[in-house]
């Protein structure tokens, strides 16, 4: 049975899209017989056609990924998006590596370890971005004797 225009014609008066129409199937008879906008009117008072609730989208999955990340699972290299500075900028990064590079160099210094010339060398190599990491430092002081032990 054929009832494209009487859908059509309840899309258009309930304002939504053929597809949210709902007909009533024991009374067919009636909707295929309804040709004007005045008979669907009275079916759908009636409530012989009816607009389907709308159906949206389950958030559970994107909750339940948010928890896991908030707990810092799922961050992985496939997961990230961007350059590695858009997750930790330049600056950020600078600042944690030359801070433990400098904490390191006084903790050397307070135990007596390097004298204040070799002390001063080495910061303001580090402080230039000479060194990678601490232990770049550490190997730099070992390969050129630098330490009093």
């Amino acid at each position: 049975m054929q009832l494209k225009m009487q859908k059509r014609l309840a899309a258009q008066i309930l304002k939504c899209s053929g597809k949210r129409i709902w007909l009533d199937s024991n009374r067919l008879e009636d909707i295929k017989e309804s040709i004007t906008n005045f008979d669907i009117k009275n079916l759908i008072n009636q409530g012989i056609i009816k607009r389907k609730p709308k159906v949206g989208i389950s958030g559970f999955r994107i909750r339940k990924k948010k928890l896991q990340k908030r707990k810092g699972r799922q961050k992985g290299l496939g997961s990230r998006k961007g350059k590695k500075t858009a997750r930790l900028s330049k600056k950020a990064g600078w600042i944690a590596r030359i801070r433990i590079q400098r904490i390191f160099l006084k903790h050397l210094k307070e135990k007596d370890l390097i004298n204040k010339t070799t002390y001063r060398d080495i910061y303001l190599k580090s402080k230039g971005g000479f060194f990678r990491s601490k232990r770049h430092m550490k190997v730099y002081i070992e390969e050129h004797g630098l330490s009093k032990k």
